[in-house]
């Protein structure tokens, strides 16, 4: 076990110099295809952050293919074409960039493309010729019929799938026909900062961030809250984000206004306070160096990754969360509290213990320093270009 102080020095090895193509004697050149910022949401997030990590990591040449949400203000230098679901001269335009590529690597959610769950991928792939690595970021327990035969086609068409936990990998291969020697598990990838400083822990700062919506089941940590009158002198708990833009375009902010109307119900106003404030990637890790424990109490039993997981245990804060598998996963170790979806009595009692138990805390912030090292950006990207490399060279990687 790795001793931790009053600061504990992240171990920062220098950027991996990615392998070479063995035709070229250089990286392989990637093309990304996902949503990407300005669009909010966890896909674009990932994808902007898996290119810069791919740019650190020696890949000179890089190009986004971005599903068009409507939003186009802003958009990055490095999108190189743009999809318009339903617009089949987007995908032609899109499918000549991406062949002058050597590996598209597709980040998937049946949700982003056009058609019947998405199905407008497998019509954009038909026009690519070029080895393709798709992402999973959903692995549905219980597809439906459509779900299942445009995924099974994709993975049909895919050189790799990657999973990005170990739930997924085995999800896959238990739910839908495929070929396990393409599926390879990659984790999702975090920014690292180069010290976690122990979390403060003479008051006890709860956080949950990340797009707000039902769904996030604040409500219950607002519940457990409530049944710790003796701590409320020494706990503080923000939800800090802004609402998800779907969310907000069908009901406004009802569900923020709900949560705060509980708080004022339950006379909890100067224990808990929402942030609504967009920040950037270097203030969003600030916010979470300032806090002692974070809170995901998400309603979903089904969500296979979680990058506000990862992010909060990068930056070492360990985490209380309920128990969808991501959250099984990554802290069955000891980074972290696992309780059962909307039980506030049982979320409670971890609460205490994180308020109450100052060695406690600290031994988790100590499990959090491995996995941090695993999910560095970095690290992530240096495997995917392994990948890159392997396929591009051989058109398999097995």
């Amino acid at each position: 076990m790795e001793s931790l102080t009053t600061t504990q020095q992240v171990n920062e090895n220098s950027l991996r110099i990615s392998p070479l193509h063995p035709s070229m004697g250089r990286p392989p050149s990637f093309a990304v295809l996902s949503t990407y910022p300005p669009t909010q949401c966890g896909l674009a997030t990932f994808a902007s952050a898996l290119t810069k990590g791919l740019r650190d990591v020696g890949v000179s040449r890089l190009g986004v293919i971005r599903v068009d949400d409507g939003v186009t203000h802003g958009v990055a230098p490095e999108v190189a074409a743009t999809i318009t679901n339903g617009d089949a001269q987007s995908r032609l335009e899109a499918a000549r960039v991406i062949n002058s590529f050597d590996v598209l690597l597709v980040q998937h959610e049946f949700g982003i493309f056009g058609g019947p769950c998405g199905s407008e991928i497998l019509e954009l792939l038909e026009d690519v010729h070029v080895p393709v690595i798709v992402t999973m970021h959903t692995v549905p327990l219980e597809p439906s019929l459509l779900q299942r035969a445009v995924f099974e086609a994709l993975t049909e068409r895919a050189d790799v799938l990657v999973a990005m936990t170990e739930v997924a990998h085995d999800r896959c291969l238990m739910t839908f026909q495929v070929d396990p020697a393409k599926v390879f598990t990659v984790p999702h990838g975090a920014t690292v900062p180069r010290h976690v400083n122990m979390p403060p822990l003479h008051t006890t700062s709860l956080l949950t961030w990340g797009l707000i919506g039902p769904g996030k089941g604040i409500e219950w940590v607002i519940d457990a809250l409530a049944m710790l009158p003796d701590l409320r002198d020494n706990v503080r708990y923000t939800v800090a984000g802004q609402t998800h833009p779907k969310v907000k375009a069908q009901n406004g902010e009802a569900y923020r206004e709900s949560l705060m109307r509980r708080v004022d119900a339950l006379g909890l106003s100067s224990v808990v306070s929402f942030d609504d404030s967009y920040r950037s990637l270097e203030s969003l890790i600030d916010l979470v160096a300032e806090s002692t424990c974070v809170v995901l109490p998400y309603d979903s039993g089904d969500q296979i990754t979680s990058g506000v997981l990862v992010d909060a245990l990068s930056v070492g804060r360990p985490v209380i969360a309920t128990e969808f598998p991501h959250a099984r996963e990554l802290l069955s170790d000891g980074a972290g509290i696992v309780v059962p979806h909307r039980d506030p009595v049982t979320l409670a009692q971890a609460i205490r213990r994180v308020a109450t138990d100052k060695a406690f805390v600290e031994k988790m912030v100590e499990f959090t320093l491995p996995i941090a090292r695993e999910h560095r950006w970095s690290s992530v990207a240096a495997r995917y270009v392994d990948l890159g490399v392997r396929v591009a060279a051989n058109g398999r990687v097995w």
